[in-house]
């Protein structure tokens, strides 16, 4: 870990292996008056803009469009998980647009003044170069074994699947190296919820 800044209101950008669980500390920072930012959240709703679907369509045709004409997410996947210059492509699609979206609800968050801390949950916060919207980056630790057993229950993906995925982004040992602060999120909620309220006292963003 290194030492954190200090800023005037902290943005917390959350890092951790697939199944960690950073949603679950995302969640858990919001119920203690945080903002939460959700990167996936707005790369899906840019799935529905007219100008995106424009791109996706050139770019690998009607296969990845379902009957109803939306997005179909799961062909999609199929496509860019299995090439890395195919992930490339998508990602010069989507990125830049998640960026300006993530951008401007981190300024408004850190305008209000009800909101303590604002959390940025992004699966490629190293990968796209978003920690630099971060004032502080936090490693969400699990076993490998926890993780896989998360994902397999929650996403249905076999530890193949799984593997895949996380051989697209960053390793873990570099993830947690650029992190100023390590949560454990093994099983015990009332463990996090302490982990969380602490880290927010470290931060003195207000009364935890």
């Amino acid at each position: 870990m290194i030492r954190p800044p200090t800023a005037r209101k902290p943005v917390l950008g959350l890092l951790g292996g697939i199944g960690a669980g950073k949603s679950t500390v995302a969640a858990a920072l919001a119920r203690l008056g945080c903002r939460v930012v959700d990167a996936d959240l707005i790369g899906h709703q840019l799935l529905a803009a007219p100008a995106v679907r424009r791109q996706l369509r050139r770019r690998w045709g009607a296969g990845v469009f379902a009957a109803d004409g939306q997005v179909d997410r799961k062909a999609l996947a199929a496509i860019v998980f299995a090439d890395a210059a195919e992930l490339e492509a998508l990602n010069r699609i989507l990125h830049p647009r998640i960026r300006r979206g993530m951008k401007r609800q981190i300024a408004q968050a850190v305008q209000n003044p009800a909101v303590r801390a604002v959390v940025v949950d992004a699966a490629v916060l190293l990968e796209a170069g978003w920690d630099k919207l971060c004032t502080h980056l936090v490693f969400v630790w699990a076993p490998t074994e926890v993780r896989a057993r998360r994902v397999a229950e929650a996403r249905g993906w076999s530890r193949r699947h799984w593997r895949q995925r996380e051989k697209s982004q960053i390793s873990l040992d570099s993830k947690r190296a650029r992190c100023h602060y390590v949560l454990e999120n093994c099983s015990d909620a009332s463990l996090l919820a302490e982990q969380t309220r602490q880290l927010l006292h470290e931060l003195s963003v207000g009364s935890v």
